[in-house]
């Protein structure tokens, strides 16, 4: 069985300050919302991709100030570089404190909504290291610069590899 991830479901205190920062801050769009039963709180459904009903949903029904669970963060991976460096932009200009951390096999950009929900936006590299690994990265680079720094820090690591050499190892071992 290959499980594949769908959704996550937040119990939130503000609705529209969480509404606005995953909508304006991080493009999702609503594509329901309605009352859980019967004169229960709204759960709002939203989606960055047409395929799935809902990638993320939110549901106003915190009263507290401490977690509600263990939920460590989210991580939603990009497509390119370059999203990755436009949403650095936009957390900054929306005053968002940023932790940018690389792992060798990502560039990460690990953040928290105004609730404190811990965030990690992904872009992968080309290569495995194997984990844990984490340390800062320059956002002010451009792609080849970026990915210059991965390998020359990288590299040194006895796990270092192209990523799809790791994969087929990893599937072998399967």
């Amino acid at each position: 069985m290959k499980l594949s991830w769908s959704h996550v479901v937040l119990n939130v205190r503000d609705e529209k300050k969480i509404l606005d920062f995953y909508t304006e801050t991080l493009g999702f769009n609503v594509s329901d919302t309605g009352p859980i039963t019967e004169n229960g709180p709204n759960i709002i459904f939203m989606s960055q991709n047409e395929d799935e009903h809902h990638q993320l949903a939110i549901v106003a029904s915190r009263k507290d100030e401490d977690p509600p669970n263990s939920l460590n963060h989210l991580a939603f991976r990009v497509e390119s570089f370059n999203e990755l460096k436009m949403l650095n932009g936009k957390l900054e200009s929306a005053g968002v404190d940023i932790l940018p951390l690389s792992h060798g096999n990502t560039l990460s950009l690990y953040f928290s909504d105004p609730e404190g929900n811990g965030l990690e936006i992904f872009w992968d590299t080309p290569w495995h290291v194997g984990q844990p690994e984490a340390i800062l990265w320059d956002t002010s680079l451009n792609q080849k610069q970026a990915l210059a720094w991965v390998e020359k820090t990288f590299s040194n690591r006895p796990t270092f590899s192209q990523r799809e050499d790791a994969n087929s190892d990893w599937i072998n071992r399967s």
